[in-house]
């Protein structure tokens, strides 16, 4: 990855810090970014906090314009960002509730790949992946809201896939069961944390997918559920 610039979305996040720092550790320039990421989260010289709102159009376009201001171009988009709202049957849920899932887990995705993509684009090799869910192919009870917007995302992410390969772009997206994450662990006190997927883990698997060694891989819904199958 030496060479490479990456920027990865909510990288001061449970999962994005474990993401960030392998990217770092492979050799990449790594712009790290979320509302209010610092300079100092990552002790690494190719680390990059650029704070942005990636929630509107306006936010997501002055990230790519900094990036491209700084360092000329852009290979590859990692998207961690995301959020969890539901906990009632599709008949009890409010309209709020839907709209807000698609506001957290849908919307910053279609901003960022809207202002990336040209740039990714030129770059020959680019490269997009977007953690999405498990419950994108498998809903469960009460999670109608969510899973229907990372099946949404899902929908966007193999589009871009069909749409840019013609420049050598490649867009993949992962599909976690739940992260063992200390959020997850604050929500859930009382699960098997065993069973869950580790960060490093899909940490490895984005870098992997990122490099040379992922070149052959488009349009892919990657499944890492941990031992909870």
């Amino acid at each position: 990855m030496e060479g490479r610039v990456v920027i990865v979305t909510g990288a001061d996040g449970g999962l994005g810090k474990s993401v960030t720092q392998a990217l770092l550790d492979s050799g990449a320039t790594v712009v790290g970014t979320s509302r209010k990421i610092q300079a100092a989260e990552f002790q690494h010289p190719s680390f990059f906090g650029v704070p942005a709102d990636i929630s509107n159009k306006e936010g997501a376009t002055r990230l790519i314009d900094e990036v491209l201001s700084r360092f000329g171009k852009l290979h590859v988009l990692v998207h961690t960002v995301g959020g969890f709202a539901g906990g009632q049957a599709v008949a009890d849920t409010d309209d709020d509730t839907f709209q807000r899932m698609m506001d957290v887990n849908l919307k910053p995705l279609l901003h960022i790949l809207r202002a990336a993509i040209p740039a990714l684009r030129q770059s020959g090799t680019g490269c997009v992946i977007a953690v999405g869910s498990r419950a994108a192919l498998e809903p469960g009870v009460s999670v109608g809201a969510y899973s229907a917007s990372k099946a949404a995302m899902l929908s966007v992410m193999k589009t871009v896939a069909l749409e840019n390969k013609d420049a050598g772009l490649r867009a993949n997206v992962i599909l976690p069961g739940t992260i063992d994450t200390p959020a997850n662990r604050r929500t859930s006190p009382d699960a098997d944390f065993s069973k869950w997927v580790r960060p490093a883990a899909i940490a490895s698997l984005i870098t992997w997918l990122a490099g040379d060694a992922g070149r052959d891989i488009n349009g892919a819904a990657i499944p890492i559920y941990g031992s909870d199958i």
